[in-house]
């Protein structure tokens, strides 16, 4: 009988799970909009889901924008890609733009919310256009769909 071959993981590098500002308040702050769960919730079933995948990942919050474009720029040499829930820096960041942009990274944009059926502020993402794909309204689900996502990018 053939010994079973090792599943080898589709990334080398960890993926960057990033989460911006008022995150660290999930299960807190209005939860009938952002649900119960706790951002270490989302961490422990986030990691749950990239074994099941193959990955590694590496999670960071963060309230102050200086901090996650660090982040994202370090994330360039050290990671093979970035799930990114930008909080309110989504609507107001070029900062967050630029460095997901100079980073070269396959990105995924996540928000629990569907910020399309909020106020109108929140319709425009100024990251989006560095991101691979957007997932918006699913609550803590969207990031498991994004390292799924992630997952099929770097596999090929």
């Amino acid at each position: 009988m053939a010994a079973k071959a090792a599943r080898r993981p589709p990334a080398s590098k960890p993926v960057l799970v990033l989460n911006g500002p008022n995150l660290n308040m999930l299960g807190k702050r209005q939860p009938e909009i952002y649900g119960r769960e706790t951002l270490a919730d989302v961490e422990k079933a986030c990691r749950a889901e990239a074994d099941r995948l193959g990955l590694d990942v590496e999670f960071a919050q963060s309230n102050h924008e200086g901090v996650l474009v660090d982040l994202i720029q370090a994330a360039r040499e050290k990671n093979a890609g970035i799930v990114i829930n930008a909080g309110a820096y989504t609507h107001t960041s070029v900062a967050l733009l630029d460095a997901l942009n100079a980073a070269e990274l396959p990105a995924i944009e996540v928000h629990l919310s569907n910020i399309y059926k909020r106020e109108s502020f929140r319709h425009r993402s100024y990251i989006s256009p560095a991101a691979v794909g957007v997932i918006a309204g699913l609550g803590t689900q969207g990031y498991l769909l994004a390292l799924q996502a992630l997952a099929r990018l770097l596999a090929r």
